[in-house]
């Protein structure tokens, strides 16, 4: 009897009141889980190397689907509430359309982020497959040269480069096109190499390569081994990829910047430099030995917010079809006011993240 007693006393608009609270509770628990990540992101940045390129397409788009679909829901509210189903479904049906496409084109975003060289886990430089040339004071980069028409192939940053000038496309798809072979290789397959000697060649640790029957062989005819030849595999890869001492796609300094202590560096001669002044040796070396934790950053604080999307959506989907089958017209739009307050919410939320990032990103 008290319980029903209490269940009387509970009007509407307490009812209502009890639900919307619950709504801020839950609003505030996701608003604290992205502070601490922009906060950690913000301290992470302060001593590490830290990489800075533009955000995909994609994102912009999606983020006005995101303010159409928040501009539609409370359309649908407001035409609820004057009686009009017709036009509060149509509407919430593009509510929740929308919903889908902010999905469609964040995940075409992540696709545009991978083809960049952008990943959850990465690291900021090659290290598996470099390419190897001598560079200042006679350093050696990597294990393996190629020699193209005579002339050994270069490297600045991600560009390979030809008697000193960037390679023409045609040259460089030669190039790729010879590397083609090497990727396949596997333990205890045999590696039969083709046009071998003809426009290309091969240095391992600064000696010719000589090809014997087929397989590659040091000078003193010794066969490489399979640790040997995985470094070739990796290479191909690296080349095929477009990759040169990059794991970002494109030239440093135009596509993507690399910062160290809030402080833009700049790369020459397979060297680190600031303002014309080249680092010490541990400052080299660190970058090689660090991963890319802001485009780690960038996944996780980007994907949560999109997991948060698409859990609402199966509440905007069933706010649909509660829409539809009139049912609004019956129990009022108390349902479908909570989920647009949340959803609200989770649009100004990804204009904050996306603001957040393209100033410290």
């Amino acid at each position: 009897m008290k319980k029903n007693f209490i269940n009387e006393e509970l009007t509407p608009d307490v009812k209502e009141k009890m639900k919307k609270n619950l709504v801020y509770i839950g609003m505030f628990s996701v608003l604290m889980v992205f502070a601490g990540l922009t906060s950690g992101y913000i301290v992470s940045m302060g001593d590490s190397f830290w990489i800075k390129f533009p955000f995909p397409n994609a994102f912009w788009i999606s983020t006005t689907v995101i303010i159409l679909s928040s501009i539609f829901v409370q359309l649908g509210i407001s035409f609820a509430k004057k009686g009009k189903q017709k036009f509060s479904k149509i509407f919430v049906v593009l509510t929740f359309i929308f919903g889908i496409l902010f999905v469609y084109f964040q995940l075409k975003g992540y696709t545009q982020l991978t083809e960049n060289g952008s990943h959850l886990r990465g690291d900021l430089m090659v290290i598996e497959g470099r390419y190897g040339s001598a560079g200042n004071e006679g350093k050696y980069y990597g294990y393996y040269e190629i020699k193209y028409n005579n002339a050994f192939i270069g490297i600045d940053g991600n560009d390979y480069l030809l008697n000193g000038k960037k390679m023409s496309d045609n040259d460089f798809l030669k190039t790729q096109k010879f590397m083609t072979q090497f990727e396949g290789i596997e333990f205890k397959k045999e590696l039969i190499v083709k046009d071998y000697g003809k426009e290309f060649s091969l240095y391992y640790k600064q000696q010719p390569l000589a090809l014997i029957n087929g397989k590659l062989s040091m000078p003193d005819s010794t066969n490489l081994e399979f640790v040997d030849l995985s470094r070739l595999k990796s290479l191909a890869i690296n080349i095929n990829d477009g990759r040169g001492d990059f794991f970002m796609k494109g030239k440093l300094g135009k596509d993507f910047h690399v910062y160290y202590k809030g402080k833009e560096l700049e790369y020459k001669n397979r060297e680190w430099y600031y303002h014309g002044k080249i680092l010490d040796d541990y400052l080299q070396t660190k970058p090689m030995e660090s991963p890319d934790t802001a485009s780690s950053y960038l996944w996780l604080i980007t994907f949560l917010h999109l997991l948060h999307i698409i859990f609402t959506l199966f509440y905007m989907g069933k706010m649909t079809i509660f829409s539809l089958s009139g049912k609004f017209e019956r129990e009022g739009v108390l349902s479908l006011k909570l989920g647009a307050i949340f959803w609200h919410f989770l649009g100004f939320l990804w204009i904050y993240l996306l603001i957040f990032l393209m100033y410290i990103h």
